[in-house]
């Protein structure tokens, strides 16, 4: 049966203790989107953003979340990574976020990963509201998962999960 992990038996708050389990290669990959309107995406892509090129700006903010998370999170461990990467896309609706981030840790770097497309996101907003205030961030989620005891995760197809509901 799963459980909270974040909590000891009698309910009280804690950090998880990872001392015991063996160091392995983990790896996470998240997806995020901002839907932006027609405007602010033709903004991006002739450069003539008065603030710089937010797509560029977005990945090293993403980055810089990622080596953060620990930060931002209260129970969240502390982490070496060793490689985070951000992409960011311009599609017809809005722009796509992907992270990729890696460590040889006791402990997963979901949330590194989560963390990385969620502040890419929350910086192409900031970056462009000005060209449009109605911008959404959206569809942030982890799309896979290696390493650790759980093992791998994938995440299954849209139609497919709704199935599983």
């Amino acid at each position: 049966m799963a459980r909270l992990t974040h909590y000891d038996r009698a309910g009280s708050v804690r950090m998880v203790d990872v001392s015991k389990k063996p160091e392995t290669l983990r790896v996470a990959r998240a997806h995020a989107f901002v839907r932006a309107s027609g405007e602010a995406l033709r903004l991006i892509r002739s450069s003539a953003n008065p603030k710089g090129d937010p797509l560029e700006i977005a990945r090293i903010a993403g980055i810089m979340g990622a080596k953060g998370t620990s930060d931002l999170i209260p129970l969240c461990h502390p982490l070496l990574l060793t490689h985070v990467n951000v992409r960011a896309s311009i599609r017809p609706k809005g722009i796509e976020l992907r992270s990729e981030v890696t460590t040889t840790s006791s402990t997963g770097v979901e949330m590194e990963a989560l963390t990385a497309v969620t502040i890419a996101a929350l910086t192409i907003y900031d970056m462009c509201k000005s060209a449009d205030r109605y911008m959404e961030i959206t569809e942030v989620y982890l799309e896979e998962k290696s390493g650790g005891q759980r093992g791998h995760f994938l995440r299954a197809a849209k139609s497919s999960r709704r199935k599983q509901r």
